[in-house]
């Protein structure tokens, strides 16, 4: 059962896609026409050609190169700040859940301070005071990323704790790592990773948007936000310096948020836009 339910999810066509485009980007230097850097004014703001499939940006640079390696760096920062705010929110739902009482409230007030605020806001104001750069963009995304994934755990775990199975657990003297590990983590494990999908999509769009403002990478590293950046002033000449970056942050935020849905459908769980289980009324 458990292997029919994965191949649903692996051979869907989102995840294709997604596969497709992790393999070009990892093999960017091989297959890249071009070194993504090397300049040519007497090639700025091509169209597709023989010699550029893509056409070139206002440096004469090649796009398809450049969107090749930026997609590396665009993708590896949303898989890292994914991941961060995975691990920092499943270890505080739990925590929450676990220990109830006066942290638990603590825990609802924070959460909901921070989910009522725009997560762009809180990062742009960590970045005013930190400067940019890849370790404060990574930073302040993941300073807020955790909070619905937080919320989610923490409801989710509340919600097996109050299970028969768990309160028989408890009666005959298993430990508190016993039940977390055999009945909270595979209880929620489906709704979490499902959302974690969904959150990765956002996340690429926010990062995205922080380099498009010129906060996020710098100079001479590049990537799909700062591309649209530098290709805007020239989107009437040469409108594939937009659509191509544009595309694809679109492409691969739409799949992955196809197929977090897809988890959820395919293991039975909750909507992932759903960020908490409606069986939980506390907080």
């Amino acid at each position: 059962m458990a292997k029919s339910r994965a191949s649903k999810i692996l051979l869907s066509i989102p995840a294709f896609i997604l596969l497709a485009i992790v393999i070009l980007t990892i093999a960017a230097p091989v297959i890249s026409p071009y070194d993504p850097d090397a300049q040519s004014l007497v090639d700025r703001l091509q169209g597709p050609s023989a010699a550029h499939l893509l056409g070139t940006d206002a440096l004469g640079r090649d796009t398809l190169s450049r969107v090749l390696h930026g997609g590396q760096f665009s993708l590896s920062v949303a898989l890292i700040t994914t991941l961060f705010s995975l691990l920092v929110g499943t270890a505080l739902g739990l925590l929450s859940a676990l220990r109830g009482g006066w942290l638990d409230e603590i825990f609802l007030r924070i959460n909901d301070l921070l989910l009522a605020l725009p997560e762009i806001v809180i990062a742009l104001l960590i970045i005013a005071v930190m400067g940019p750069g890849f370790f404060t963009m990574v930073l302040s995304v993941g300073v807020v990323a955790w909070t619905p994934t937080a919320r989610l755990v923490r409801s989710m775990a509340a919600q097996a704790l109050s299970t028969h199975h768990v309160e028989a657990s408890k009666h005959v003297g298993a430990s508190r790592w016993f039940i977390l590990r055999h009945h909270v983590l595979p209880f929620g494990a489906g709704p979490v990773l499902a959302q974690a999908a969904l959150r990765f999509g956002l996340l690429l769009v926010l990062l995205g948007s922080l380099s498009y403002l010129g906060i996020g990478v710098q100079p001479p590293q590049s990537d799909w936000g700062s591309m649209l950046a530098e290709a805007q002033p020239h989107a009437i000449r040469s409108p594939w310096g937009l659509l191509v970056p544009g595309a694809a942050i679109f492409l691969v935020s739409f799949c992955v948020t196809l197929l977090g849905n897809r988890i959820t459908h395919v293991l039975g769980g909750q909507d992932v836009l759903d960020s908490e289980p409606k069986a939980d009324t506390h907080g």
